[in-house]
């Protein structure tokens, strides 16, 4: 008997699905799926939010000395004339930033090794590649997510059934976060 469900996939289908479904459940908050793949999803899924509970408070505060490009009222950044060239104008800024310790530098690598990245589109500005960003779904583990379930031993996700599909018939599940 195996210790996982094989989900009529081979290995790697199975693991690119997984990954994709833990990615959509963190950045969401829920997603509908059948109820073999949920219980799959959710054994991950627990299992990288205890990682960030447990490692959440594991960062020191370190304050340091940045040089930044100093902008004029439209944004541009600002240029003056030396020895016959233009050179770009540097202010240096004090900036306070989280550095991680070597546990929770691991822990981050180990989500990052599950979860897929995201890239979030506004609605107004769909179809234009500029106004993407990033999402740091680690750092949202570490900030939003683990506070929340910070005096809680598990159980950090929930799986309820909506009934059968239509197509198949297979019994499809809400999973979400508690």
């Amino acid at each position: 008997m195996s210790g996982y469900r094989k989900l009529s996939r081979t290995a790697d289908q199975r693991k690119a699905l997984l990954r994709g479904q833990v990615t959509a459940l963190l950045y969401h908050g829920k997603i509908v799926t059948t109820e073999a793949k949920a219980k799959e999803v959710r054994k991950i899924a627990e299992g990288l939010i205890a990682l960030a509970v447990r490692e959440r408070d594991n960062y020191e505060t370190v304050t340091v000395t940045a040089k930044v490009a100093r902008k004029d009222a439209e944004g541009k950044r600002v240029k003056e004339v030396v020895d016959g060239k233009k050179v770009t104008v540097y202010d240096e800024v004090q900036k306070e930033i989280k550095k991680d310790k070597p546990s929770r530098l691991h822990a981050r690598r180990q989500m990052l090794k599950v979860l897929y990245p995201v890239t979030e589109v506004p609605k107004e500005a769909a179809g234009r590649k500029k106004n993407t960003k990033e999402v740091d779904l680690p750092k949202k583990l570490f900030e939003e997510i683990a506070p929340k379930y910070a005096n809680r031993n598990g159980g950090y996700t929930r799986i309820v059934k909506i009934g059968q599909r239509r197509g198949d018939g297979a019994m499809e599940v809400v999973l979400e976060l508690v």
